[in-house]
């Protein structure tokens, strides 16, 4: 018969995972408490979540969706649930490795909108900014290119008023 615990666990964990389509998985050995809950903070304010709990439940879990992670649950794991912005979490896992002399969280691997990715694509990923400025700065482009197209047509406007009142 299974644990009691492992089950509400395993039963959380498919809870949590149920229309999440990136997620990352990441070692967190070497964190204490304080910079764990500091990096909890951090990923729950990029709309993340950060879930600790046995490799054995999360492999469960993972292959139930489809998805393995086998090779990559070795040693402590914790999942990063992405559920707004995929580059503003794995920028906080970025920045938090930054800021100790152990590289800690390690990136393991990620599951990034549908497609299993390795570790150079979410610290890709990391370096590109938040969903939010990459938004702004299509917005700046989109506009920029409107502008010249309105000056453009202004100026064939102008030309055929000019040609119109030359006639």
């Amino acid at each position: 018969m299974a644990n009691e615990k492992n089950l509400q666990d395993l039963s959380g964990l498919r809870g949590s995972l149920s229309g999440v389509d990136t997620f990352y998985v990441v070692d967190y050995q070497g964190l204490n408490a304080g910079q764990l809950s500091r990096l909890r903070k951090d990923i729950r304010e990029k709309g993340g979540q950060l879930i600790v709990a046995k490799n054995t439940l999360i492999n469960i879990a993972l292959q139930e969706g489809g998805r393995d992670f086998g090779d990559a649950l070795k040693g402590p794991s914790a999942l990063v649930l992405a559920h707004e912005d995929p580059a503003g979490v794995a920028k906080a896992l970025s920045d938090a490795a930054k800021g100790n002399d152990r590289g800690i969280p390690a990136v393991k691997g990620g599951f990034v909108e549908g497609n299993k990715v390795d570790v150079r694509v979410v610290e890709r990923l990391a370096s590109l900014g938040s969903k939010q400025s990459l938004q702004g700065e299509l917005v700046g482009v989109l506009s920029a290119h409107l502008s010249n197209f309105v000056g453009i047509l202004e100026a064939y406007r102008e030309k055929l008023e000019g040609e119109g009142q030359s006639a």
